[in-house]
């Protein structure tokens, strides 16, 4: 039987790589039954639409959402992040963010999971006197015991489930008192309930230099919404680079879709041109595939990009040479 699939090919390269992961999924052997969503910066600029409500509510009936990239120059910034993107994660409970970060030449393979729906990006704040010499903006960061909890307990579900069952906090707890206190006391509390699990602390700025200078030191990682929006970038930069980071933004209690999604973003410099990366819009589908159940393809889809790891070429030959692998 097809999965449900809606798939958002958005702006820029988004919709070329997009159709190179749906060619690979095609010759992986698995069905799916799509509905393509004309969404992201251009059809804003064309008739004024983000995200319709009525929308949200068909996302609902799939089983999950695949999404290129949104963003255009011409929209100004924060329309499709918030008004898109965020929305998403609000809307659906899309509240952790996974990224796999694994080295070609096996130096390193961790995981950063990232809390996605509150932090600093649940929109707290706002301007006093804006425009004017005497102008205030404030940004708050919103942090609850039930948001960070089911984050470390799903940081710490998978950290058992992997071989070196090791977790690493990240926070900024010798600064941010009130923030860095909830989430280092949910880190130890629910510790509790895995003794298996080696655990340590990384303020984040320390993380950044260990990215660099020794990313082997990690297997799972967990964090809030800013520093693990930073931190995956960075660790998209010492794993090949960013065309090859993929991520899930997932409802692990699956009352509605997840979202999955590489992580480069829209590139329109390169875009109409066949020169983008399609690999981490591959290997993210192939996380689609394991949420869906389908963990044989795509072990095999993930095999078959690593096979082509250091192939040059064009964004279909690429994807033609992943799909031949399988």
């Amino acid at each position: 039987m097809a999965h449900s699939i809606g798939v958002i090919g958005g702006d820029g390269i988004g919709p070329e790589v997009i159709a190179e992961a749906l060619k690979v999924i095609d010759a992986a052997g698995v069905a799916l039954d799509t509905v393509d969503y004309d969404l992201g910066g251009a059809r804003y600029l064309r008739d004024g639409v983000v995200l319709p409500d009525e929308v949200i509510e068909e996302w609902r009936g799939h089983e999950a959402l695949l999404l290129g990239a949104v963003g255009t120059p011409e929209v100004p910034p924060g329309v499709i992040e918030r008004g898109l993107l965020l929305k998403m994660r609000f809307e659906l409970d899309l509240y952790i963010n996974q990224r796999p970060f694994t080295h070609p030449d096996g130096d390193h393979d961790f995981i950063v999971i990232r809390e996605n729906t509150e932090g600093t990006y649940a929109g707290e704040g706002g301007f006093l006197r804006k425009g004017t010499p005497h102008e205030i903006a404030t940004q708050g960061s919103v942090n609850t015991r039930f948001g960070v909890e089911r984050c470390v307990r799903y940081a710490y579900d998978l950290a058992a489930s992997r071989e070196r069952q090791h977790l690493t906090l990240v926070h900024k707890t010798n600064v941010l008192t009130f923030a860095g206190d909830l989430w280092e006391r949910a880190f130890t509390e629910v510790g509790t309930e895995f003794p298996a699990v080696e655990t340590a602390y990384n303020h984040v700025d320390a993380a950044c230099i260990y990215f660099v200078e020794s990313p082997q030191r990690y297997d799972v990682i967990v964090t809030d919404n800013l520093f693990g929006d930073i931190l995956t970038d960075l660790g998209g930069a010492v794993s090949g680079g960013i065309g090859f980071a993929s991520s899930g933004n997932l409802n692990p209690d699956r009352t509605g879709p997840s979202m999955f999604e590489p992580v480069h973003g829209s590139a329109p410099d390169i875009a109409g041109q066949n020169k983008a990366n399609p690999i981490a819009a591959i290997l993210s589908a192939a996380m689609m595939l394991d949420f869906l159940g389908e963990t044989e393809a795509a072990a095999r889809v993930r095999e078959a990009c690593a096979a082509c790891t250091g192939l040059t070429g064009s964004t279909t030959e690429l994807g033609d040479a992943v799909a031949a692998k399988l």
